[in-house]
């Protein structure tokens, strides 16, 4: 008796704050090329809760399988949403990966001396914004001056809501992940990410990289998913 995989997973992409989905467009690309079906998420950033229903939203329409990857804050998002029963992998890109009862906010608290503090500007009538000078080198060094600034130009509001909400049942404590460190992030310190992933028991990737190194190396990005969708893809036995 032989095994053959059935249809592969389909993927749901969650992005995190400041930005929108569009920013997934290279790793969509090169994940439909290989024969993928791929969603993005747009999130509001208003609260956890109501990025999560969002996430589900994407989710539910889907047949089959599904690998969910979370990009930052789209981490906390994944971990929360991730216990839906269609979720059968979760893949974390420079991500946030709270336990049960963090936030976001918790797990930026307490920063290690030296590490980089993201310039989050004061909160504006209970949302964050990224400092525009600053945009560039906190959150995208490694794409062009003229793509970092449309990014900065068109941040998406983050409600402080979103920063705090707590998570009631990590996904990856009964799901398998991945996790892609990105060496040069400046917004989450390597070494915040790399206990993260240790703690989730994620399968670790690591690559050279700003923390947009979903846009910068797409196909990097792309390539930790299909290696994850390739680990959950259903087997059906033939004789």
């Amino acid at each position: 008796m032989a095994e053959i995989s059935a249809s592969p997973p389909s993927i749901v992409l969650v992005h995190g704050g400041f930005v929108d989905g569009a920013g997934w467009e290279g790793v969509y690309n090169s994940l439909k090329k290989d024969g993928y079906n791929v969603s993005v998420v747009q999130n509001p950033t208003t609260s956890l809760a109501d990025d999560v229903a969002a996430t589900r939203l994407a989710i539910a329409p889907v047949q089959g399988p599904v690998v969910l990857v979370g990009h930052s804050y789209g981490g906390a998002v994944i971990t929360e949403a991730g216990t839906d029963p269609k979720v059968a992998g979760l893949v974390y890109i420079t991500a946030f990966a709270p336990d049960k009862g963090e936030s976001v906010e918790t797990l930026i608290k307490n920063p290690p001396p030296g590490a980089p503090v993201p310039p989050i500007l004061p909160p504006m009538n209970g949302y964050l914004f990224l400092d525009r000078a600053k945009f560039r080198a906190s959150f995208a060094a490694d794409v062009s001056e003229a793509k970092a600034a449309f990014l900065a130009d068109s941040q998406v509001p983050w409600s402080v809501n979103a920063l705090s909400g707590s998570i009631s049942e990590p996904a990856w404590r009964s799901k398998p992940s991945w996790y892609l460190v990105a060496t040069e992030d400046k917004m989450i310190p390597p070494p915040a990410q790399r206990q993260m992933a240790a703690r989730a028991g994620a399968d670790i990737a690591e690559a050279a990289g700003s923390h947009a190194i979903y846009i910068s190396k797409p196909e990097a990005v792309a390539a930790l998913i299909a290696k994850a969708a390739k680990s959950v893809s259903p087997k059906m036995a033939v004789a």
